[in-house]
């Protein structure tokens, strides 16, 4: 059947914006845009600063949301992802195409605005990184490298827009990465054998589930890690709560068997990306 055909006529305008919202993949882009925000908050990028950034990321995020289902929308009719606005027939493949391509436009002069490197961090790191990923690498074995690029990419991005655009520390730019490697596998868990169907092979439908789920946390709780040993100065004890926290949370998200549609995965892994933003937060300054 054609796509674009499906687009359902009878669909009210607010029904539409609806479901172009969720086509964006809201809840990954909300939880991005509000951790990068409140990190640009801790190190000092003022009120001004952080309003652009949230700005910024959020574009991006979108950017990546809807070309995501434009890219996907034949295999997610063929796996019956009636969640998919697209394949519901709410929307054609061309409106979310042309969404992705606005939002990429409006996050250039967003990004860049921020200052010429670290808004050339922000689209070449964040931004083409997903675009990549959604276009190809997500069939590969690299898959999780888009993740960690552009996740890592994030840190150094809020620190380059300040004054004499400083580097961030390299543990805030490894913690990232492994943050974002963490999402894509648990990210991935609930359509692994949908992917494998439609001849997606990326690292997470390579190993499988039981091997992805126990991976999972491990790499969420290498990231925890790096934040308690690389950050300067003695760990605290409400720094060592915060890690037994986010330790019990990944754990019980991921390594205790669930549904297959069920989104506890990833919203435990979300918490534990929110606990480890806490640990960035106690050590912001050092951040830079």
């Amino acid at each position: 059947m054609d796509l674009e055909r499906r687009s359902a006529p009878s669909v009210s305008p607010t029904a539409r914006l609806s479901a172009l919202l969720g086509s964006a993949h809201p809840e990954p882009a909300v939880a991005v845009t509000l951790f990068t925000t409140v990190l640009a908050a801790a190190i000092g990028r003022g009120v001004g600063g952080s309003v652009l950034v949230a700005a910024t990321v959020l574009a991006g995020q979108l950017s990546i949301g809807w070309s995501n289902d434009a890219w996907d929308a034949r295999r997610d009719l063929a796996t019956g992802r009636r969640d998919k606005p697209v394949a519901a027939g709410l929307l054609s493949p061309r409106s979310v195409g042309v969404a992705a391509v606005i939002a990429v436009l409006v996050c250039i002069p967003l990004s860049l605005a921020n200052g010429l490197i670290a808004g050339s961090v922000h689209l070449f790191g964040m931004v083409a990184a997903g675009w990549a990923y959604n276009v190809g690498l997500k069939r590969t074995v690299l898959s999780p490298l888009a993740y960690a690029v552009g996740f890592g990419s994030l840190p150094a991005f809020v620190t380059l827009g300040l004054p004499g655009a400083p580097w961030p520390a390299w543990w805030a730019v490894v913690a990232a990465a492994l943050l974002g490697m963490g999402a894509h596998l648990v990210n991935a868990l609930p359509d692994i054998e949908g992917d494998l169907v439609t001849g997606v092979r990326g690292f997470p439908q390579r190993i499988g589930r039981t091997a992805c789920r126990t991976l999972t946390p491990l790499v969420m709780l290498a990231a925890v890690g790096v934040l308690l040993v690389g950050t300067p100065g003695r760990i605290g004890l409400p720094s060592l709560l915060i890690a037994a926290v986010a330790a019990a949370v990944a754990i019980a998200g991921t390594a205790i068997p669930a549904a297959p549609d069920s989104r506890r995965p990833f919203r435990a892994a979300v918490l534990t990306a929110a606990l480890a933003i806490v640990l960035f937060l106690f050590n912001g300054s050092a951040v830079v």
